[in-house]
C-alpha cells in the first residue's frame, strides 16, 4: 500500500482514565494507552506501510503515541521528518480542562455540559468550540500536510479526539451533526487512500 494518509488519535491519557477535561493540558500515557500505540505500529507495520513524514501536536500524548508507532513500525525518527504544531492540539476547553465530567455536570447543569460538549459552534467558557479547533486544523492541512499526501508521501499524522475529528469532517464532507455523533477510538489507525484532488478513494479503521 502507498501514498496514504493515516490519522490516529494518541493512545489513553491519565485524564482520559480520570474522566477529566483535558484540552491543551499534558498528560502523559496511561499503561493500556502504551500499549495501544504499540500495537497501532504493529497493525500498521502488517500492513507493510512506510512513512515519508509524521505530523503531531505539541501535547506528549500525542508525541508520545507517535514515537511508539514509530518505533514498533521499525522507523526510527533519525530518518523520519517530524512536524510538531500547535495546530494539531486538541480542542481547548477553557474553564472545564481539569475539571472531573461528573463534578462539571454538578457546577454547571447536565444540559450545559452537554451543548458544550455536543454542539458544533458552543465553546465553553474561556475555550473553543469544534469550529473553532477546525478553523486551525484546516488551513494546516491544507499548507503543510495535504501537499505532501499529493506529492505522493505516505503520511501519518498522530493528534487528538476533536483535531482529528475536524480532519475527518473535511475528508468525508461530513456535516456538523454527522461529525458530532462520530467516535473516534484512542489508538485506532484510520488509513485514508486520496485522490489527486484530495477526495477519499478508499478509508478503513485498523482493528486487532
Amino acid at each position: 500500500m502507498d501514498n496514504v494518509l493515516v490519522l490516529v488519535r494518541h493512545g489513553q491519557s491519565e485524564w482520559n482514565k480520570r474522566n477529566l477535561f483535558t484540552g491543551w493540558r499534558d498528560p502523559d500515557l496511561t499503561e493500556q494507552g502504551v500499549a495501544e500505540a504499540k500495537k497501532a505500529g504493529q497493525l500498521l507495520k502488517a500492513q507493510g506501510i512506510h512513512f515519508d513524514v509524521a505530523y503531531t501536536s505539541m501535547l506528549q500524548r500525542a508525541q508520545r503515541t507517535l514515537s511508539l508507532i514509530m518505533e514498533n513500525l521499525g522507523q526510527t525518527e533519525d530518518g523520519l521528518p517530524v512536524i510538531r504544531n500547535k495546530a494539531l492540539n486538541e480542542r481547548d476547553y477553557g474553564e472545564l480542562s481539569g475539571l472531573n465530567k461528573d463534578e462539571a455536570r454538578q457546577r454547571y447543569g447536565e444540559e450545559q455540559i452537554l451543548i458544550w460538549r455536543r454542539s458544533y459552534d458552543v465553546p465553553p467558557p474561556g475555550g473553543e468550540s469544534l469550529k473553532d479547533t477546525a478553523s486551525r486544523v484546516l488551513p494546516f492541512y491544507k499548507t503543510r500536510i495535504w501537499p505532501d499526501v499529493k506529492a505522493g508521501k505516505n503520511v501519518i499524522v498522530a493528534a487528538h479526539g476533536n483535531s482529528i475529528r475536524a480532519l475527518i469532517m473535511y475528508l468525508e464532507m461530513l456535516s456538523a451533526q454527522q461529525i458530532l455523533e462520530r467516535e473516534v477510538a484512542t489508538g485506532v489507525p484510520m488509513v485514508y487512500r486520496l485522490t489527486s484532488h484530495g477526495h477519499v478513494e478508499d478509508y478503513r479503521n485498523l482493528v486487532a
